[in-house]
């Protein structure tokens, strides 16, 4: 069996820490032959994880999971004096504003304290050269006071006194039940949300195939077919169908982002066969065609 290089065993804490960030707790690096600081941090991140999940399951709750979703083209557009005169409606669902309480305010007044002094010497630089081009990381506050770092593109319109600036910003996407503001119940049963949380991490962890029918999902974790029907209802205010599907449009959505696979290869991989009804579904699901998404490769 090959020994994993020194590379490959970062590149593995560094997908530990990624996927505990979305709340996937299951995952485990196995102990390596060297034992060393690389096989420690290994072990502290799989004890780490693990109290994690079974925290969550003694209270009653479902582990929130979260997917990555970059938002593409936030832009604004600022005037000669720097306010805010022009913005696209993903800088509001981004930053938890209200469209209009960002008109006509200072651009400065959405950044943090940590940026306040960069942006102004930005500002400077963009008022003596007509032709201001740069990239750059800012700091924004939301409205509900988090900080969101974002690498901002920064220029000055040709035969224009307008700035634009654009940024692609990732961020996490809330799980199907925080979408849609439902709380679970901390009265439940950690027997019931350990069954849910299991079903839950085998149907992400299944995606690219056909959803098993409930009744072979009762048979497969040795219980019935009512408490997962009814678990599902209370912790995720959905049908595990309704589950599993928006789950596979949203991987179908971060893949066509960042991927250079084609759209058909990206569909059979989210468990569709046909790519006529994976295009149905997606467009219905977002209100786009999946070839309208801007591409990391294009």
């Amino acid at each position: 069996m090959e020994t994993p290089s020194h590379s490959d065993r970062v590149r593995s804490l560094y997908q530990m820490l990624f996927e505990m960030a979305t709340g996937n707790f299951t995952i485990h690096i196995r102990k390596s032959e060297h034992d060393d600081e690389l096989d420690e941090l290994a072990n502290v991140l799989n004890m780490v994880a693990s109290a994690m999940r079974q925290a969550i399951t003694n209270s009653g709750y479902i582990t929130p999971y979260y997917t990555y979703q970059s938002l593409v083209q936030t832009t604004f557009v600022l005037d000669d004096r720097f306010l805010i005169e022009g913005l696209s409606a993903n800088v509001a669902a981004l930053l938890g504003y209200q469209p209009e309480m960002l008109f006509n305010i200072q651009f400065n007044d959405i950044l943090s304290i940590q940026s306040t002094d960069l942006w102004k010497h930005i500002t400077e630089e963009a008022k003596e050269d007509k032709a201001y081009h740069n990239t750059i990381q800012l700091i924004f506050v939301a409205a509900n006071r988090q900080i969101i770092p974002s690498f901002c593109t920064v220029s000055r319109l040709l035969y224009s006194d307008k700035i634009f600036i654009s940024s692609v910003t990732t961020i996490l996407q809330n799980s199907f039940a925080d979408q849609f503001g439902i709380p679970t119940n901390p009265n439940a049963r950690p027997t019931d949300s350990q069954l849910i949380q299991e079903v839950h991490n085998y149907i992400l962890n299944h995606l690219e195939e056909p959803l098993p029918s409930v009744k072979e999902l009762s048979k497969l974790f040795g219980t019935n077919e009512f408490r997962i029907k009814d678990g599902f209802r209370h912790f995720f205010n959905t049908s595990v169908y309704q589950f599993y599907n928006e789950e596979r449009l949203k991987k179908a959505h971060l893949l066509i982002q960042q991927s250079n696979e084609t759209l058909k290869s990206i569909a059979f991989s989210c468990g569709y066969n046909d790519y006529t009804n994976f295009y149905k579904a997606f467009k219905k699901r977002f209100g786009y065609s999946p070839s309208d998404l801007h591409r990391a490769t294009d």
